[in-house]
């Protein structure tokens, strides 16, 4: 019977959540910016760079 107690005090804990803190938008906006200059630098790499020009031109070269 305890566990019922437990399982309804954690389902009314979600609910009444009304989304996220400005302190939780501000993580995940940093979090978001961080990760997308890192992809960035990777893609803009020789290496990655030179792959992608490569893939994309046998694609373009392909005959149909």
């Amino acid at each position: 019977m305890a566990v019922r107690g437990w399982w309804r005090r954690r389902r009314e804990a979600a609910r009444s959540d009304a989304g996220m803190t400005t302190s939780e938008y501000a993580v995940g906006t940093i979090a978001a910016a961080g990760f997308a200059a890192v992809l960035y630098k990777i893609v803009t790499s020789g290496a990655v760079s030179g792959a992608l020009e490569s893939v994309i031109g046998k694609a373009l070269d392909a005959p149909f």
